[in-house]
């Protein structure tokens, strides 16, 4: 794959820099797929695709915000076709684990590019750190719009070597990773983990959708994006998605990721700081 390049979408957000900093490692040539890249992505503006596809063989679909927001399946399907056209061969789409819009992005996608490897992942562990919840874990604090129900936090370095790997070896192409991490904790069980590390307590509070999107707000992100967000976390926040799988070793062939490791290289990190 050397001599191969492979467009990330996404690339500069959470699991799209680890894509491309992974592929760079093995000395794939990566075209980084964003506003602010050359040349320049947006989803929603299909007049900016062929540029950005011209000449790549594999391509990651990661879609902003999210697989379940409306109008995702239409764009990820439309630029998966494009994609085809241009003569990709390999594609793999991150997707989200018990969202139905996003298993409706996955078939949309999969009507035109057949050989796509699809990974449906839980919640990350690292929106703790680098995210929407970390300021929250900073403050003491972290504060969703769900109950206190167990969920399998899936760390975003397996995510990443598993879109690489699907995207720079054979054996993957039409498969379906569940990626998550080895065991579910509560999200209360998960904040005591991240306050001892941090040295501070950190205590899990449910609030009202509406706190939630009030929050989001003082936080500068649009109420438009909170309010879906809402709506996301109750479909797949209810303990549909509580039991871990074994994807992570299917896909790579060791045990997945653990939150407390997590938590550990976190806190070395100073991401709680």
């Amino acid at each position: 794959m050397r001599n191969q390049r492979i467009l990330v979408t996404g690339g500069t957000g959470m699991t799209g820099r680890r894509v491309s900093h992974q592929l760079a490692e093995r000395g794939v040539d990566v075209r980084v797929g964003s506003r602010s890249g050359t040349p320049p992505f947006e989803w929603h503006d299909p007049a900016t695709w062929d540029a950005v596809l011209d000449g790549v063989d594999g391509v990651y679909l990661c879609f902003h915000p999210d697989l379940a927001f409306p109008g995702a399946a239409e764009a990820v399907s439309a630029f998966a076709a494009r994609a085809a056209e241009h003569g990709v061969t390999r594609m793999v789409l991150l997707s989200g684990r018990g969202e139905d819009g996003a298993e409706r992005a996955e078939e949309a996608v999969r009507a035109v590019f057949a050989d796509l490897t699809v990974l449906r992942c839980s919640m990350f562990a690292q929106n703790f750190s680098e995210h929407i919840l970390v300021d929250g874990v900073r403050a003491g604090t972290v504060a969703l719009p769900v109950p206190d129900v167990p969920e399998p936090f899936v760390d975003l370095a397996d995510v990443a070597e598993t879109a690489v790997r699907a995207l720079t070896e054979d054996g993957h192409a039409g498969r379906l990773y569940e990626l998550t991490g080895p065991s579910a904790l509560t999200f209360a069980e998960a904040c005591a983990l991240m306050g001892e590390a941090a040295g501070h307590p950190v205590a899990y509070l449910p609030v009202t959708p509406a706190d939630f999107v009030a929050e989001a707000g003082r936080a500068g992100i649009p109420a438009e994006v909170a309010t879906g967000l809402t709506e996301l976390f109750a479909e797949i926040l209810d303990g549909r998605n509580a039991k871990p799988t074994d994807g992570v070793r299917q896909a790579l062939g060791r045990p997945a990721g653990d939150f407390a490791g997590y938590v550990a290289r976190a806190a070395g990190e100073g991401a709680w700081s």
